[in-house]
């Protein structure tokens, strides 16, 4: 695949800025961009499951199906959300699902020891989620207890959710009033291995992973699952580097990658009240992603050249101080424009590689680090980061149009990023989506960008704006933040000009 190049050079003169040049080679796009790199993280954490997902069946206050909330259904359904993972994160380390199966007044409680030391009930177990993901229409992604676990709990947990036969597990599972399998494709052997799941070296995990893999299906994986094993955190390229070499390609579906965008693990900064320092160490954190998913890329691709193994990004995002006088433990944090920025050039990243990433999760969905929905009781508001993957999802199972990029930079002190982030796909029907991203804080971009190919005589689209990067939805004002009609593109021939507001997300439609 033709990697995205960047040629990002400084043009600034004073307040005169010299446009930004795409090149889009539209006969080029072959390679599809996977809908599930569209993947959200549900864990057991803080407000994400209990008052965000699950209100329990007996809410007479807040509408909902089984106890999970309708608003959230109907907003995640509008967001294509291709995949959910569930039950962590760190917290999957620590479940047994057996706890959380079978009639609910009888299931033992548990302490949530990794977020908040709180009691939990076990309400919402293995059921309840795979029910949710059918009201959805989402994939779910379990992740297995490899650091407390054993062989045998998961391989029942595989059982018991997909054997349509007759056995111990499918038989507990249709006296607990499911007839049928649920038929998961998606399992995480352990999260984390490195830290939260063991502490494990990659030597240890890598024939750890291997004796997990072996049992949670034959010894061809007749069943189809797709394993995937616990990998690297940001640039720990050794970690990928044992698993690629000590475990059997046929025995891998993908390796995971995590990055957060954080200043500072001891001193993150505000969610809302951020300056324009803290904003700008962000988005270098953030596009970061591009250089870890490179080099991790290039290591699978010394054991796995024809890319048989996904690079499964299944926690990325931006990751801040709680919200005063909220458990720290609960990870609650607002969601402003910087969010968008992050989500947006995050995603352009993802495209542009897709030949080796083809899943990612986003952390989390609900009420917990860069959401896309927050809660309060009966009020639910969508922040900036789901209007971004709401306008983005239209690259979904899209074919990727490689393109380069040259264009000014964004400069703060001593230090400068890249301006623009861009992607672009072509659909099933011909027509082919643009998506870009103005990180600059302060300058309006021009962005001149050359068809190479296609031939196109309409664009359209939308843009997420605001008046200052600190903006963000509230319950007062759930809608402030919001997209709308995008009325700064020109096509021309085989030339589109485009004109971005600072910190604006675009995403253009051309038929």
């Amino acid at each position: 695949m033709k990697r995205l190049l960047f040629a990002c050079s400084t043009l600034i003169t004073f307040n005169s800025f010299a446009q930004n040049n795409l090149v889009l080679n539209v006969d080029a796009a072959k390679t599809t961009i996977s809908r599930q790199i569209y993947g959200h993280f549900a864990e057991h954490l803080g407000h994400c499951v209990y008052g965000g997902f699950y209100v329990g069946e007996g809410n007479t206050k807040i509408p909902n199906t089984n106890g999970v909330r309708n608003d959230v259904i109907a907003a995640l359904k509008k967001l294509k959300i291709a995949n959910l993972r569930w039950p962590g994160g760190c917290f999957a380390d620590t479940y047994h699902w057996k706890d959380g199966i079978g009639p609910k007044n009888k299931r033992p409680t548990m302490v949530n020891a990794w977020w908040g030391g709180v009691t939990e009930d076990n309400s919402f177990g293995t059921h309840d989620f795979l029910n949710m993901c059918e009201l959805i229409g989402t994939e779910p992604y379990l992740a297995g207890n490899v650091g407390s676990g054993t062989v045998q709990d998961l391989t029942d947990w595989v059982q018991y959710v997909n054997f349509n036969g007759k056995s111990p597990m499918s038989n507990l599972r249709q006296q607990n009033g499911r007839e049928k399998p649920w038929h998961v494709t998606y399992w995480g052997v352990g999260n984390e291995a490195w830290g939260c799941g063991g502490n494990m070296t990659p030597e240890h995990y890598a024939d750890i992973y291997r004796q997990y893999a072996t049992f949670m299906t034959g010894w061809s994986n007749e069943t189809k699952i797709f394993r995937i094993a616990s990998g690297a955190s940001s640039d720990d390229y050794n970690w990928t580097e044992v698993l690629m070499k000590n475990i059997p390609i046929n025995m891998l579906g993908g390796v995971a990658l995590h990055h957060y965008s954080v200043i500072n693990w001891s001193k993150k900064g505000p969610a809302v009240d951020f300056s324009e320092e803290q904003y700008f160490q962000i988005m270098k954190q953030a596009l970061l992603m591009d250089s870890l998913v490179i080099r991790h890329s290039a290591i699978m691709d010394k054991y796995d050249p024809q890319k048989r193994v996904a690079l499964v990004v299944d926690e990325w995002g931006g990751w801040y101080d709680v919200e005063a006088g909220t458990n720290p433990g609960f990870l609650y944090q607002q969601n402003t424009m910087r969010d968008a920025m992050i989500a947006g050039a995050t995603l352009n990243i993802f495209h542009n590689h897709c030949d080796r990433v083809r899943m990612a999760n986003l952390a989390q969905t609900i009420n917990v680090l860069q959401a896309v929905i927050l809660t309060n009781e009966e009020k639910m508001i969508l922040t900036p980061t789901y209007h971004v993957m709401e306008m983005y999802n239209v690259h979904q199972d899209a074919k990727m149009v490689p393109l380069t990029v040259t264009c000014n930079d964004y400069a703060f002190g001593n230090e400068k990023l890249p301006a623009i982030s861009a992607s672009a796909s072509k659909d099933s029907t011909g027509a082919m989506h643009i998506s870009l991203v103005n990180i600059d804080s302060k300058a309006t971009q021009d962005v001149n960008i050359t068809l190479e190919g296609g031939n196109y005589k309409t664009v359209g689209g939308r843009i997420l704006a605001s008046g200052k990067l600190q903006d963000h939805n509230t319950f007062a004002a759930p809608d402030k933040i919001k997209p709308v009609l995008f009325q700064g593109a020109t096509l021309k021939g085989k030339t589109l000009s485009v004109k971005m507001p600072p910190f604006s997300v675009v995403v253009l439609e051309l038929k």
